[in-house]
């Protein structure tokens, strides 16, 4: 439950431009300003993914600590796993200000960063610097500029891979051109083959998952699924933003990047019931998007996540979200006879296909 400081917080953040409210959100959990609940965990909260040992189902998804800067306190603000990034080989800046906004009236948010981070080098050198605990990953991405940019995904593995307990291959931002175009069949089993034998090549081999976008058609799914299986990869997180304006209840304030939160829940959960249904539960998949409340984190789950990750919802709902998800998750569960969060995935797939 959100404490009355943070909701004051939250209230003066949300005077400031959004980019320098997630800013100072960053500075103040880097300086102990935030309170932190520590580990959430339970017997029926504990799950493996991808032989990852998480102490709860509630991630939090990529493009909160772009430049690994607060993995320490996040770590401890009750997730069972977090992933940070994106990480592109060189530094860049991404697109112009302004690039993202806030939608209070539809809980959402609309970003065109376009990978903006300071490179896998510092970003490698903080994560390589972080206590013990749960498990962090890396998301992957490619300079805008790279001749080769299915590369760049396998170099960043390369350098940060020994200091990451997993790793997201993302060709799914809407925010760089062309980048969805590795989605396609050809183009991502070529990447992929890549990035594994990457990781293949790493001292201690750890689990590779693909981000895919929400605005693929049926066909396009398939042979995503397809690839992912015969690919060697070890889950697949869905979704990423959408292109749609779809849902909103308020004029959309820029016609480009990727829109996040409530209005894409239904839409993402779609496609993660149709993956859980095309891989037949052959693949661990992590639902994203639109995750406000136990209930969403628990609806993903029962259309065929493994593990949930969340981040928008939290602009409005502040850090303690990530918490008090858990703890309803594991009041939900406890509820409906589940004794882990394996025996509910999937239990409710079929009213999404």
């Amino acid at each position: 439950m959100s404490t009355l400081v943070e909701r004051a917080g939250l209230a003066l953040l949300h005077r400031l431009d959004p980019e320098t409210a997630h800013g100072l959100s960053l500075r103040a959990l880097r300086l102990g300003l935030v309170p932190l609940p520590g580990p959430v965990t339970s017997p029926r909260l504990a799950t493996d993914l991808a032989g990852l040992a998480l102490p709860n189902p509630v991630g939090l998804a990529a493009g909160f600590d772009k430049n690994a800067e607060a993995v320490p306190q996040l770590m401890r603000a009750g997730f069972g796993f977090i992933e940070v990034g994106a990480a592109t080989p060189r530094a860049q800046e991404g697109n112009r200000r302004p690039r993202l906004w806030r939608l209070p009236a539809d809980r959402a948010a609309i970003n065109r960063f376009g990978f903006n981070n300071q490179g896998m080098e510092p970003i490698a050198a903080r994560l390589a610097a972080r206590p013990g605990g749960i498990p962090v990953g890396l998301n992957l991405g490619a300079n805008k500029d790279a001749p080769d940019r299915a590369r760049d995904f396998a170099t960043v593995l390369a350098h940060a891979g020994p200091h990451i307990d997993f790793a997201t291959v993302n060709v799914s931002s809407p925010n760089t051109e062309k980048l969805r175009d590795l989605q396609g069949k050809a183009a991502l089993s070529a990447l992929l083959a890549g990035v594994i034998e990457t990781r293949d090549d790493l001292a201690r081999p750890i689990p590779v998952f693909l981000k895919i976008a929400p605005d693929l058609g049926e066909a396009e799914l398939a042979e995503i699924a397809e690839v992912a299986l015969e690919s060697g990869i070890d889950g697949v997180i869905a979704t990423n933003t959408t292109l749609s304006r779809e849902g909103l209840s308020t004029p959309s304030p820029s016609d480009q990047g990727g829109l996040s939160g409530a209005p894409l829940f239904e839409k993402s959960t779609r496609i993660l019931a149709r993956l859980s249904q095309l891989t037949e539960g052959r693949l661990p998949l992590i639902g994203v998007g639109g995750v406000g409340s136990a209930e969403q984190a628990y609806e993903k789950i029962r259309a065929g996540a493994s593990a949930v990750q969340l981040y928008t919802a939290m602009v409005f709902s502040g850090l303690s979200l990530a918490a008090e998800i858990a703890h309803g998750l594991d009041a939900l569960l406890e509820r409906d006879g589940f004794s882990n969060v394996g025996e509910a995935v999937s239990t409710g797939r079929e009213r999404w296909l």
